[in-house]
């Protein structure tokens, strides 16, 4: 029996925690600092007659990564970003292979060299975006004789819109308000340029979901290198119910986004210092969060354009999902858990060995492996949408 461990207990932890706990031959034990999350994955594997270990566990601590990980014949990371790199390179050191969701600010590759010394398959980004939306990116430029463009556009809602934000979150606070303050890079014309996060707002129409807005992002991420050269004009875009640019903008103009320390008067006429990133969350992350029944979507298009036997031709993908109400599963947790689930099964069972640190458009470049993992995920009910158009 195989021995994984799952760092990391929130909505999506415990989403992949139990996925692979339903797997005949895999022993799986789910980490977490928070008691409310390790109860919640508790519950979640009960209800759903899975057998899921659970434990306490301080994954900012290296040593007690390396204890967790003894045993272990793999882990998986769905750890808040500010936590991840360190594990990375914990996990990378004990020479254990590794298929993590955490969106890090590093750059993962940096220890690309470090892996492949130590013979470490290391899958990272392996959610929805980045995730999937750079697997279909790279198979729907193999597709193409030749490929000009890639645009990923990704969003999680709230199925209802509710004032006055119309957005709920669905995973860590701090990561959301990220999204609105790393600057964004894009490549222009085979160069790198970098774009103000909210920035290059575009409407966008999709079937079922209606009009979208679309705004810079750093999800670009590996693909500006891996396709640098290669393919001259590459982009990424979130997708918000119009009108949440210009909210998130105002609160990001009078600085409640930043992490400088401000005084303030406290009780007593005591001066007192917070972040406003700390307070802005504290306040708004109550009304960002789902509650019991409420239901959310993930909406995503992934095109890529080029040229094809000698005809312009555009190759797309999309998915709409809808949170899982039966299982307690949101769309968001559903989208991210399962790649990366999947993929942890194909490192298990030795189909896919590459060393180093693997970013999600290698595993598009595998057309059998791209087929599994979008097989494995129409067989859990979401289900990915190819077509392809001339001109």
């Amino acid at each position: 029996m195989a021995n994984v461990v799952v760092m990391g207990c929130g909505m999506v932890g415990s989403v992949m925690a139990t996925d692979l706990a339903r797997e005949p031959g895999l022993k799986v034990t789910a980490v977490d600092a928070n008691p409310e999350a390790r109860a919640r994955a508790s519950e979640r594997a009960k209800r759903l007659g899975v057998p899921l270990t659970v434990a306490e566990a301080d994954l900012g601590s290296a040593s007690e990564i390396r204890r967790l990980l003894t045993t272990a014949d793999l882990a998986c990371g769905a750890m808040a970003s500010r936590l991840a790199f360190a594990a990375l390179k914990t996990v990378i050191e004990a020479g254990k292979p590794y298929c993590d969701i955490s969106f890090m600010g590093e750059d993962a590759w940096d220890l690309d060299e470090l892996a492949k010394t130590k013979g470490v398959t290391a899958v990272v980004d392996i959610g929805v975006a980045p995730g999937m939306s750079h697997v279909l990116a790279a198979r729907a430029a193999a597709d193409l004789d030749v490929c000009h463009s890639v645009a990923m556009y990704v969003g999680g809602l709230p199925v209802e819109r509710r004032w006055p934000f119309e957005y709920k979150a669905a995973f860590s606070p701090a990561d959301v308000i990220e999204e609105y303050t790393r600057p964004a890079r894009l490549v222009e014309n085979h160069a790198v340029v970098v774009r103000e996060a909210l920035s290059e707002p575009e409407l966008m129409d999709f079937p079922g979901v209606g009009t979208l807005e679309a705004f810079n992002t750093d999800g670009l991420r590996s693909m500006a290198a891996s396709y640098l050269g290669v393919i001259a004009n590459m982009k990424e875009k979130t997708l918000r119910y119009p009108g949440h640019i210009e909210r998130m903008r105002m609160l990001r103009a009078i600085g409640l986004m930043d992490e400088t320390e401000v005084e303030v008067n406290g009780a007593g006429g005591r001066h007192t210092s917070v972040r406003p990133r700390d307070l802005l969350a504290k306040l708004m992350f109550p009304q960002w969060t789902y509650q019991p029944g409420e239901a959310d979507l993930t909406v995503m298009r992934v095109e890529a354009s080029g040229v094809k036997a000698g005809q312009t031709r555009r190759v797309r993908y999309d998915v709409l999902d809808y949170a899982d109400l039966a299982t307690g599963s949101s769309s968001m947790s559903r989208t991210t858990a399962f790649p990366c689930a999947i993929m942890a099964r194909e490192v298990l069972a030795g189909r896919y060995t590459r060393p180093g640190v693997v970013t999600p458009e290698f595993l598009g470049q595998d057309a059998a492996l791209t087929t599994r993992l979008l097989a494995e995920q129409a067989h859990r009910g979401v289900a990915y949408h190819r077509s392809e158009t001339t001109g």
